[in-house]
């Protein structure tokens, strides 16, 4: 009724033929006699020209953005384009129908130069236009097409995909629960799933041999860069008598498989490199290290252990040494002062260079004799940078230092996907208050199982829990099930949950657990995540159609907002509102 052809299809072939298009006008071009459109959909750009004078005075009022069909016969053009698929021919218009009016003044314009720079905030209120631009329509054509090929691929590992419930229970996921209260039993709440934890550990006790599902998660957390407020996607999957290793081998098939085919980028294969928890952060700072940057951190203590520096007396010294880093000058060294003080959040940063005859000079170089030089294995035109603290304070600020040195330095590799996984993450944490809490997942198996759980401290202790890093991104995590009922009750008594608590808050898994449960394992990559890297975007909110913005406020849609009197009193809850 409205169209034959889409516009990225008509080429020389089609020259003579009578033709219906449909699509909004992206550009008009008036030459008085003639008026040319460049008519825009989903698969391209086809020019319209217009020359009878019947159509003209229609012409005349439309404005860009306008839908309309057009019917008209296939010319060869004159000016070919071949910037575009259809740039050989255009279309001389016949009849002209507006299906769909456009105002004359938009909020901003689409695919030009000035929507680049477009205020965020105006995009996401009028989203249905910024997904008209070319850019991020791709993106968003391309998660489509990233969820086909995660499919495809999890079917073809004897994957089933199953779907589990949205409306769950609360559980300790480490974030908080979105809660939604319930009419029909007053007081109490439903929530939101962080991620369908205990469903999937559930199918795994019911016989299914390998579940995934592409699932929505819910999380109540401060909106980042590389995080999406509210709500995110994951790929999710649990597998039946399974290792660690057994999940290694899915995400080293799975996840290349799907880089390869949606990116020009050279891309790491397995096995991928695993680096335990306590290695990535003396190494790196932090657990989701970027492999493409190679710079290092190295522990100094020793070297300044009886060193006259006062900075660094009775502290954890760690350094990066910079290849070549002494073509730097006091200005550059000064500047990472700054970023180190008011980013990484260290007291200063020391440092020195090597020059070509190996003396020292500049920042701390009367505090380093030739033997903490050769300790440090400095060579000529090097550079080391230097900061103090207590342990795990200073890894963050070395890792953070890290990061910085390689944009700076512009070291970081280019056109690669590296990836890595950690392994033997603690399965405890001092929380804020100094009590012992879990780390990770605590649904997680300890390794060394029970005796672990009886013998050891509870911060030694190390669980069978992993994450997938991509180009300095945590892409999935994962974890060896706890399949056990006893030694999921001892674990959960050492992060202060009693037996009751746990019948009560987890109850179907603990008397699931009683009934012959198979080992079981799994992981989740992040499927926004993994769109961003393979878009080559530093934001998340461009590669998902309506995303919130970084108050965590559907602009668009105006969510949170207020909801009548009788919509509280249905779920029985009263708004309170504290003055001051």
């Amino acid at each position: 009724m409205y169209r034959d052809h889409n516009l990225g299809e008509l080429n020389i072939t089609n020259v003579g033929q009578t033709v219906q298009l449909a699509g909004w006008i992206q550009k008009i071009r008036n030459l008085g006699a003639m008026k040319f459109f460049d008519l825009r959909d989903e698969f391209g750009i086809t020019q319209i020209v217009i020359q009878e004078e019947s159509l003209m005075q229609l012409a005349n009022e439309l404005v860009t953005e306008t839908v309309i069909s057009v019917t008209g016969k296939v010319v060869e053009r004159v000016s070919k384009n071949d910037r575009i698929a259809t740039g050989e021919i255009e279309v001389v218009a016949e009849k002209i129908e507006i299906l769909g009016k456009c105002k004359n003044v938009l909020p901003f314009g689409i695919n030009t130069e000035a929507s680049k720079n477009v205020r965020e905030d105006l995009r996401l209120e009028y989203r249905y236009l910024d997904l008209r631009n070319d850019d991020l329509h791709k993106t968003i054509l391309l998660r489509s097409k990233i969820m086909k090929s995660l499919r495809t691929y999890m079917d073809e590992l004897g994957f089933t995909e199953i779907q589990t419930p949205i409306l769950a229970n609360s559980s300790p996921e480490g974030a908080r629960d979105y809660l939604v209260p319930s009419r029909l039993h007053p007081g109490e709440f439903y929530a939101l799933p962080q991620a369908p934890q205990q469903f999937k550990q559930l199918l795994m006790v019911s016989g299914f041999n390998r579940y995934y599902q592409i699932a929505p998660c819910f999380r109540d957390e401060d909106p980042r860069a590389d995080r999406a407020p509210g709500e995110f996607y994951q790929l999710d999957f649990e597998m039946s008598f399974a290792t660690q290793e057994d999940v290694f081998g899915v995400l080293e098939t799975i996840i290349p498989k799907v880089f390869e085919e949606h990116t020009d980028w050279k891309v790491d294969h397995g096995p991928f490199l695993r680096i335990p928890y306590e290695e990535a952060m003396e190494k790196y700072g932090i657990d989701k290290p970027d492999l493409r940057n190679p710079l290092m951190i190295q522990d100094f203590t020793t070297v300044f252990a009886e060193s006259e520096f006062k900075a660094f007396q009775g502290k954890t010294v760690k350094g990066i040494v910079i290849p070549n880093g002494a073509e730097q000058g006091r200005k550059f060294f000064d500047s990472m002062t700054e970023f180190a003080v008011e980013e990484a959040g260290a007291k200063g940063l020391a440092w020195t260079k090597v020059e070509e005859d190996g003396s020292l000079t500049g920042g701390i170089a009367k505090f380093i004799t030739d033997s903490m030089k050769n300790e440090m294995g400095l060579k000529a035109k090097d550079a080391v940078v230097l900061v103090a603290d207590e342990k795990r304070a200073v890894q963050k600020m070395a890792g953070l230092i890290r990061i910085e040195l390689g944009k700076r330095l512009d070291l970081i590799e280019k056109n690669v996907y590296k990836f890595c996984f950690i392994v033997d993450f603690p399965m405890y944490e001092l929380n804020d208050d100094g009590k012992i809490d879990f780390n990770h997942n605590p649904f997680s198996m300890p390794q060394g199982g029970m005796e672990a759980l009886t013998t050891k401290d509870p911060l030694d202790i190390l669980a069978y829990q992993y994450d997938l890093v991509g180009n300095g991104y945590e892409m999935a995590s994962g974890a060896v099930r706890n399949h056990d009922p006893e030694i999921m009750v001892k674990a959960f008594e050492i992060a202060g949950y009693e037996e009751d608590d746990i019948k009560q808050r987890f109850g179907a898994l603990y008397h699931a657990f009683q009934y012959g449960t198979p080992p079981h394992a799994g992981a989740a990559p992040g499927l926004d995540r993994m769109v961003m890297l393979i878009a080559h975007s530093d934001n998340i909110r461009e590669v998902i159609a309506f995303p919130k913005n970084k108050k965590a406020r559907d602009l668009l849609m105006r969510a949170p907002s207020k909801v009548t009197e009788e919509q509280l009193s249905d779920v029985h809850i009263k708004v309170v509102t504290e003055e001051n």
